[in-house]
């Protein structure tokens, strides 16, 4: 039986893929003393591997496809096609920020004072070619971990990715720049996409994960309400497409059912209620598939 050989994301994101994985309606099993996470789809197997290596592995075809971030692609110079962009991180749903960082009463303030400094990071090539773009030479070191904490005695600037900028307040340290925003991809092997069989899962896991993240700013309403105030009240939904309308076993009432960004709900609700609306009710979304 073909199988896929999926490469799921260790460290920062693999508890919000887990959690998405799930959503979409896959039980994803991660265990702290194994790489090889367990699923329940027998056509597919997973492999725990650093996002910062992804790229490659799926580059060189030991992955069929995986989850990584944009960065990383760009970091290894891997050839992969890219499937899907799906915007998620460790706490939220915001593109990631590569950014220069220094200490807060450093004397750097922009790209020119890094002459002649020490950077600490683990996107080497990414610093190097913003340092190029800039004409600036400097020495560029690789970090292993724990990047913030190096300046100002083992660093005089890093180049860290950051979601909220907290992990930097909290070490005195201030942004001078941003170098650019990732986001995480669904990538494959471009040989392993040519194969239909494996297309084809790659496409469905695609699409099950994009509709998980559609899903998280919209909810639905239902409600009923008579249909001489139908017009007046369908012209309050900002619905994803054209509401669903039924008549009810009452004549002359009819009920909605409609998808709305969660956003809007509590300051249409009650212009609803106005409209003649009752009995409405809100209810999550696991999947919404545009």
């Amino acid at each position: 039986m073909p199988v896929l050989q999926l490469g799921i994301p260790k460290g920062s994101l693999q508890d919000a893929t887990a959690a998405m994985f799930e959503k979409a309606g896959y039980k994803l099993g991660i265990n702290s003393r194994s790489y090889y996470p367990t699923i329940d789809d027998n056509e597919i197997e997973c492999l725990l591997i650093r996002a910062q290596e992804m790229a490659r592995y799926v580059g060189e075809g030991i992955l069929d496809a995986g989850l990584t971030g944009w960065d990383w692609i760009e970091e290894s110079g891997a050839d992969v096609h890219e499937v899907c962009e799906l915007i998620y991180g460790k706490v939220g749903r915001k593109p990631l920020r590569w950014v220069l960082a220094v200490p807060e009463n450093s004397d750097i303030h922009g790209p020119k004072d890094l002459q002649g400094k020490r950077i600490a990071t683990e996107a080497v090539g990414m610093t190097q070619k913003y340092l190029a773009k800039h004409g600036v030479t400097a020495n560029v070191e690789f970090s292993w971990g724990a990047t913030e904490v190096k300046p100002p005695k083992l660093a005089d600037a890093i180049v860290e990715i950051t979601e909220t900028g907290s992990s930097l307040k909290a070490n005195n340290l201030r942004i001078v720049d941003i170098l650019c925003y990732s986001t995480t991809r669904l990538i494959a092997n471009k040989e392993a996409y040519k194969d239909e069989f494996k297309r084809r899962k790659i496409d469905h896991l695609a699409l099950l994960l994009q509709s998980v993240l559609a899903a998280e700013s919209r909810v639905g309403l239902m409600m009923n309400v008579k249909s001489e105030n139908l017009d007046k009240l369908v012209a309050l939904l900002p619905s994803l497409n054209n509401p669903t309308v039924s008549n009810l076993a009452t004549s002359g009432w009819v009920a909605i059912n409609t998808v709305v960004e969660e956003s809007v709900v509590r300051e249409i609700i009650p212009e609803l209620q106005k409209a003649g609306a009752q009995g409405i009710v809100e209810y999550p979304l696991n999947k919404v598939v545009l």
